[in-house]
């Protein structure tokens, strides 16, 4: 989980599927398809370009629909979703609490798709060969602007002890086939309370900083964790567990908590933060992270239960 982002959940280098090969002759998603594919915090819907194995896994090349095709990008199959009902509906619940507004005469989002440095620079590509010179220098200007920001990325350091727990994690679910025991106690909402309790004690008031970033990350918390916060294993235990009305935070504890800190740079990247401001919500996120490790043996599980798909293995061997 460390250094490799094929540790980290939802990531284009995870599978999630326990570090099992893929099966090379049968694929999920076909050339032609139409899909709704996770870009950042936000599904698109988009077009299945090409499907291929590479490196013992299938990646899919996607054309977002309605966007220009420098968009057009290698994906995993955890980025990508069946056009379905019911995943429509997961899309305009996440565009409802995103606040995200369309278009009534286009139907596209109002919203600008934000740029990584590498969509930067093959624009740039693009722009010397396509436009005049004056187009090109404001153009460049622009682009420049969007590699200024990528630059001022949230950098969140995660503590050793914590990186050691992700790692764990990981091998808990993926390789071991075990599952994190929900609900858990303490929870994420719990364990926000004892962090505002425990910085009210120790700076001798409320801070109304410190209650805003919780609610922020209790939010993307809730939004973040079935998109791209679970291993594949672990997805028909959110369905049982999370129903209805019920927030992730209140069911989900540590464990699933500290795999947002790794995904937290790049949600955080589609929001307009000035340079003051992401040095103190850096300084803040690295405390909440060291009161985490403070309460290590509280907040975190030193073992998962075993999964039912692999307890009904166990069953049909022993018979």
């Amino acid at each position: 989980m460390g250094s490799s982002s094929k540790d980290e959940p939802g990531s284009d280098g995870d599978n999630s599927s326990g570090g099992d090969p893929p099966n090379s002759t049968s694929t999920l998603f076909s050339e032609g398809e139409k899909v709704l594919a996770f870009h950042g915090p936000r599904i698109y819907e988009a077009k299945v370009q090409k499907a291929e194995v590479r490196k013992n896994e299938w990646r899919y090349f996607v054309h977002y629909l309605g966007w220009n095709k420098n968009w057009d990008e290698w994906v995993g199959p955890d980025r990508l979703m069946k056009y379905t009902e019911e995943n429509i509906m997961k899309q305009q619940v996440l565009d409802k609490k995103q606040g995200v507004d369309k278009n009534p005469k286009s139907g596209r989002m109002i919203q600008n798709k934000p740029k990584s440095v590498t969509d930067a620079k093959v624009d740039k590509e693009d722009l010397k060969s396509t436009v005049t010179k004056g187009k090109k220098r404001k153009s460049e200007a622009g682009i420049e602007k969007d590699n200024e920001s990528a630059e001022k990325l949230v950098k969140i350091q995660i503590p050793s002890a914590l990186r050691k727990q992700l790692v764990d994690d990981w091998e808990f679910v993926t390789q071991g086939d075990k599952l994190v025991k929900l609900p858990r106690s303490p929870s994420v909402d719990d364990i926000f309370t004892n962090y505002l309790e425990y910085r009210s004690k120790k700076d001798g008031m409320m801070t109304d900083l410190v209650g805003e970033i919780l609610k922020g990350l209790r939010c993307y918390f809730d939004i973040a964790l079935p998109v791209m916060l679970l291993y594949k294993k672990e997805r028909q235990q959110y369905r049982e567990a999370v129903v209805g009305d019920i927030s992730p935070s209140t069911i989900y504890g540590a464990e699933h908590l500290l795999r947002l800190f790794v995904k937290l740079p790049e949600l955080l990247a589609h929001v307009n933060i000035e340079e003051e401001t992401l040095t103190r919500l850096q300084q803040k996120l690295f405390d909440f992270l060291k009161f985490l490790q403070k309460n290590q043996s509280t907040f975190f599980l030193s073992a998962y239960e075993g999964s039912k798909a692999s307890e009904g293995k166990g069953k049909r061997r022993d018979e």
